[in-house]
């Protein structure tokens, strides 16, 4: 279905790709290489080297379900948890308080950077909680498999 200049199906698969990209990349710095992710990690959470990796291996799991169409509902509860999660132990307390590790000449980029992760993961919920209703498109493992399943 032609929806403006672009097919539906094609916005679909953008949209979805798109949204996950985030995830996905941090998903693997999380992995890979989060020196920076332990360092803003609340003090109490405990083991921060194994939180980080089983975040990690959530946010690729709800990137990868998302971009390919399958168990969208599940993948954006996975992520909307998270944001959840990281909003309200990481982003809402670095509104009020700059860690040591900033040289006071920086706290205004702090401020900034804390300020605009918080209104981006207002919006990124908001996506999953759009995701936690949506019916992807042709493009998707769920058409797929609906599609397999009528021809039986």
């Amino acid at each position: 279905m032609k929806h403006g200049f672009i097919n539906k199906d094609i916005i679909d698969i953008l949209f979805r790709a798109s949204f996950s990209f985030i995830f996905l990349g941090l998903g693997g710095e999380h992995i890979l290489s989060d020196e920076l992710i332990q360092k803003l990690m609340p003090t109490w959470i405990p083991f921060p080297g194994y939180v980080s990796i089983l975040c990690g291996i959530l946010l690729m799991i709800g990137g990868i379900l998302i971009v390919i169409g399958y168990k969208i509902r599940l993948a954006s509860l996975i992520l909307g948890l998270f944001i959840v999660g990281v909003t309200a132990a990481v982003h809402a307390p670095a509104l009020f308080a700059t860690p040591d590790f900033i040289a006071p000449d920086n706290e205004w980029i702090w401020s900034i950077l804390q300020r605009s992760n918080f209104a981006k993961n207002l919006c990124l919920l908001g996506v999953c909680l759009l995701l936690s209703q949506y019916k992807p498109g042709r493009y998707s493992v769920t058409r797929y498999l609906e599609k397999k399943k009528s021809q039986q």
